[in-house]
């Protein structure tokens, strides 16, 4: 055993001896939860969906099966809950737990309507629940819940032990599930598919993000999982990648703790999200630790987002966490894996995104906030600005784009019709176009600064956009459309609450500002500027 595990073992003893109730918010709002599943729940035995929990489209998924059945049985067992013992929960959670079995499929999987069926990883996200549902009530001595909940678990164990996944953190979400189902009831089938998920070797860069860099969602299911399986298998050493993740989110956080999601590769792509959903792995690390960083961020969550299962299953959460200490807003860090650079300065923050998207730059000082700088250019239709490639130069990020765009020569044979496409690489090429476009970012004293530009094939028009989010207020700006302004003037002001950002000079050359092959507007407030190659324009923005 390594110090590090040593000390997460001692201070998860302590804390586990410590324990007290559960904060009041987080048994209130859980005892409002089991209130609304009691009168949501279909209770007509004539109906399909008895025992079942409609959703916001008129579904009956298992995952809100799975959320009445975790609430309901906290409320039973929590001293604190004004539904201890409580004869309606336990027959609205016994309702549940047989609507689960009965959605089963012979595999033991469940469907997720809305895209998945008969599907093992969402099985495992329904068990997450369930399980965590039956151990509370094992460690309470209640065999009633786990008896009436033994069934559904025994038959999803039966089917995520030989079933497979759809994506990455899939594979921590059914290993999970089976680490919970083999704590209560083991097997050797259980902990025979875990090794062979885990034999893959945990999917997390050098820069401590999962294969889906997804900041708001995948990031926690994935920290999640792991916690639980080391948790339920006595396997310290899995909680390594979730300290590197928690690590790196540290330097992803805009004032607020709003997280950067430019990165993600899946549905919370600039989406905004914060770090609510973290709350478990933040506290349970920041106890097996002694982080104080951590201890920061679930406190601040904590009414909100802890879950009171998750606590009465997991007693050194119930005990006071470390110290908290200050979470890092004053630095500047290169992601290499990422491509991508983050600035804070306080209630300043800022990201560079080196490659692969047109939003190469976000700014916000503290509501204030632009969602991202972006430019185009009316190239043939395909000249929207999207680094491929990027250089340092001093304090400076280079970020460059080539493009190319010929005309054809004709071919000395038929050309049947609809084989253009393929016969375009056997042409002589004449007329060849150039454009080469570029953005400097640069951290500026008071601010930063942008040079942008485009040259090569001359009198193209070009058009920047700079995308506020909605609800501030504009000046300094032309408006030419619904949600669209023009900065003609030396500078823009942007206000929202008491934060400020001042940007420019301004060019108005021209009113084409969604050019031909640029990306859809930015939602929210649109400034724009526009010229002509060869167009070179410098952007400053100051605050207050």
């Amino acid at each position: 055993m390594t110090r590090r595990e040593w000390v997460g073992v001692a201070a998860a003893a302590a804390a586990s001896a410590q324990a007290t109730a559960p904060p009041a918010a987080v048994v209130q709002r859980n005892d409002t939860a089991v209130e609304r599943y009691l009168r949501t729940q279909v209770t007509d035995k004539q109906s399909r969906w008895y025992g079942g929990v409609p959703d916001q489209y008129a579904l009956y998924p298992a995952g809100a099966c799975s959320g009445l059945i975790n609430a309901a049985a906290a409320g039973l067992v929590c001293p604190e809950s004004r539904y201890r013992d409580s004869p309606d929960a336990f027959t609205s959670l016994r309702l549940a737990a047989d609507y689960l079995k009965r959605s089963q499929s012979a595999d033991g999987n469940i469907n997720l309507e809305s895209t998945n069926f008969n599907s093992p990883p969402d099985t495992g996200f329904v068990v997450w629940n369930v399980a965590e549902a039956a151990s509370i009530a094992r460690r309470a001595g209640n065999q009633t819940i786990e008896r009436a909940l033994q069934p559904f678990l025994l038959a999803a164990g039966r089917g995520m032990a030989k079933g497979g996944v759809h994506t990455p953190n899939h594979r921590w979400v059914v290993s999970s599930a089976l680490a919970q189902i083999n704590a209560l009831w083991p097997d050797p089938a259980y902990t025979r598919r875990i090794e062979q998920w885990l034999a893959e070797g945990i999917d997390i860069d050098e820069d401590g993000q999962y294969t889906e860099r997804s900041t708001t969602v995948y990031n926690t299911v994935c920290d999640r999982a792991l916690v639980l399986m080391s948790t339920k298998l006595d396997r310290p050493e899995l909680l390594d990648p979730v300290r590197r993740n928690l690590d790196s989110m540290l330097y992803l956080l805009h004032p607020g703790y709003e997280v950067v999601t430019e990165i993600s590769r899946r549905q919370d792509l600039n989406q905004r999200g914060n770090m609510g959903r973290y709350w478990y792995p933040l506290a349970m690390l920041a106890r097996r630790d002694a982080n104080g960083q951590y201890e920061t961020i679930a406190r601040h969550f904590e009414a909100e987002y802890a879950n009171l299962a998750t606590m009465l299953d997991n007693p050194e959460l119930l005990a006071p966490g470390p110290q908290p200490e200050a979470v890092p807003e004053d630095y500047r860090r290169l992601f290499r894996s990422l491509d991508l650079v983050r600035v804070r300065r306080g209630p300043v923050s800022a990201s560079v995104l080196l490659t692969g998207t047109s939003r190469f730059f976000t700014l916000r000082r503290g509501t204030a906030v632009i969602e991202a700088v972006r430019f185009a250019s009316a190239f043939f239709g395909k000249g929207q600005f999207i680094p491929s490639r990027w250089k340092q130069e001093g304090n400076a990020h280079v970020l460059r784009q080539d493009l190319e765009a010929p005309y054809y020569q004709p071919l000395a044979q038929r050309v049947a019709p609809g084989t253009w496409g393929q016969t375009r690489h056997e042409r002589a090429v004449s007329e060849v176009c150039r454009l080469s476009q570029s953005a400097t970012v640069l951290e500026s004293k008071g601010g930063f600064q942008l040079k942008l530009r485009s040259e090569g094939t001359d009198g193209v028009p070009v058009a920047v956009e700079i995308g506020f989010r909605e609800g501030g207020t504009l000046s300094g700006c032309e408006a030419i459309s619904d949600g669209c302004w023009l900065l003609r003037g030396s500078e823009g002001t942007y206000r929202l609450g008491s934060d400020t950002i001042r940007f420019g000079p301004g060019s108005a050359v021209h009113k084409y500002v969604q050019v031909r092959g640029a990306e859809p507007k930015l939602p929210g407030m649109s400034v724009y500027l526009t010229g002509y190659t060869p167009f070179e324009h410098t952007l400053d923005f100051r605050f207050g």
